[in-house]
């Protein structure tokens, strides 16, 4: 048989307990435009199920792809940079943060390409050193960032800097839906800031020197996912980074 030619890009699912679903059963879950937006584009979407990974065996799994998305989601572990809970950060699971972690800096050792959005940004945030503003909503001077968890989104302009990779595949500004309570405080050693809303908050990082850069990696706060059967710049820009 022939290897299939479409690249295969993993999408980090997640786990919920019995009762958010299905009242009996324990699900996985994913939204399905995260896996339509990489079909739509010529990849082959797979869902990835959290488990606990050390470096060899998360070495395996990032071997069998081309690429990886690392998906929006709950509140990563203040823990992870150095500080408490505030009230308003929900959501926090370890073994979700370990996974994903995991499959980063397995995509790191690879080189392979990743595309991470809102939570999946701050994720890569966090992990290379930064930190995170726990709660931007309603916050005097800031523009609505959406609400998470399901409770809507707003519509924003973002603008994106000057010879940056991400700006290469989406110009000098993007339309798109975001739904975040929490944003990038502290940029992490090693990555730039690619694109902010007019209100100056962090929607866009990426390594600071792309010559050097270990491997392809675009991260934005808002979801292209929502919007890819209008604009599927930035799927196409992963799928055309995993092609082997």
């Amino acid at each position: 048989m022939a290897r299939m030619t479409r690249p295969i890009v993993g999408v980090s699912a997640q786990r919920f307990r019995p009762g958010k679903m299905f009242k009996l059963d324990a699900t996985l879950a994913i939204q399905s435009d995260y896996l339509d937006a990489v079909n739509s584009v010529g990849g082959y979407a797979v869902a990835l199920l959290p488990e606990e990974l050390d470096d060899a065996a998360a070495d395996e799994v990032v071997a069998r792809l081309d690429g990886l998305v690392l998906t929006g989601g709950p509140d990563v572990d203040p823990a992870l940079y150095g500080q408490e809970p505030a009230a308003e950060t929900y959501g926090i699971d370890r073994l979700q943060d370990g996974f994903e972690a995991a499959l980063f800096a397995a995509c790191r050792r690879a080189a392979k390409p990743v595309l991470a959005i809102c939570r999946g940004m701050q994720l890569v945030n966090v992990v290379c050193g930064g930190t995170m503003d726990q709660h931007i909503t309603g916050r005097e001077g800031l523009l609505a960032h959406g609400i998470p968890d399901g409770g809507g989104g707003s519509d924003n302009t973002y603008l994106v800097e000057d010879r940056t990779l991400l700006a290469s595949v989406l110009g000098t500004s993007a339309e798109g839906r975001c739904h975040h309570h929490q944003a990038v405080d502290e940029v992490a050693p090693g990555l730039r800031v690619s694109a902010r809303t007019t209100d100056g908050t962090v929607e866009g990082v990426e390594y600071a020197d792309s010559a050097s850069a270990p491997h392809w990696l675009l991260a934005v706060q808002w979801h292209p996912e929502e919007t890819f059967r209008s604009d599927s710049r930035l799927f196409a820009a992963l799928v055309e980074a995993s092609r082997p």
